[in-house]
């Protein structure tokens, strides 16, 4: 079994730690952060390795990696990291759930986390370093660029394309055959019917509060 080692040290981290173990393909074998937000040295009775030091401890032609980060600033942080792994010759690898259906007929890139009971229809493609969370469903040759997040229960449409740096979140709706530009939030719940500007942000809408306490409503119809 190929060795990997996870950057990161969060709930998306431990999540990936989770998923890499279910899937059998990699070992994962330790956990690496920058020194600076080195906080515990063991998680999950794998040592947390000082970044600057993982080339020493874990090198690359021995060990893979896996960048396990959130869409902070709009994903970028992922990516700089994403690419200095690369620059330091890691291959970055990807973990795909056995329970994704359709997989099989999906190009994904490097770097994905794609969770369980995501739907993927067939002929889509995934690019590099993209995160998708349980029970998001993406439609029949639809593209989703690279460092892009996708939260869980999204549903995209057939023959979508997702720019690059991309954050759509949970119970977003997109419809079939648009284009969201590079840089976009789709925010929750939010539901898209037209092609969306780069760097904007769409959020969904906010539920209002009615002037009537739960003990006033006979029921809930």
């Amino acid at each position: 079994m190929k060795k990997m080692v996870i950057f990161g040290a969060g709930s998306l981290a431990r999540l990936a730690y989770i998923h890499f173990c279910n899937e059998g393909l990699y070992e994962a074998t330790a956990f690496t952060v920058n020194k600076k937000y080195l906080s515990e040295n063991r998680i999950f009775q794998l040592d947390v390795v000082p970044f600057e030091q993982i080339e020493q401890t874990h090198p690359p032609d021995v060990y893979s990696m896996f960048v396990a980060i959130g869409y902070k600033n709009g994903n970028k942080e992922r990516a700089r990291i994403y690419n200095d792994c690369k620059s330091r010759g890691y291959e970055l690898v990807s973990c795909l759930s056995a329970q994704v259906n359709q997989i099989e007929y999906v190009k994904v890139g490097d770097n994905c986390l794609i969770m369980a009971n995501a739907i993927i229809q067939p002929f889509a493609e995934v690019g590099n370093d993209v995160i998708v969370w349980g029970g998001s469903y993406i439609g029949y040759q639809s593209r989703v660029g690279d460092h892009t997040y996708i939260a869980a229960e999204a549903s995209i449409a057939g023959d979508v394309e997702i720019g690059q740096y991309c954050f759509v979140g949970i119970n977003a709706t997109i419809r079939n055959g648009l284009t969201i530009a590079p840089k976009c939030v789709i925010g929750a719940g939010a539901v898209i019917l037209k092609d969306t500007e780069q760097g904007c942000v769409y959020p969904g809408q906010q539920a209002k509060v009615l002037p009537v306490s739960i003990s006033e409503l006979r029921d809930f119809k």
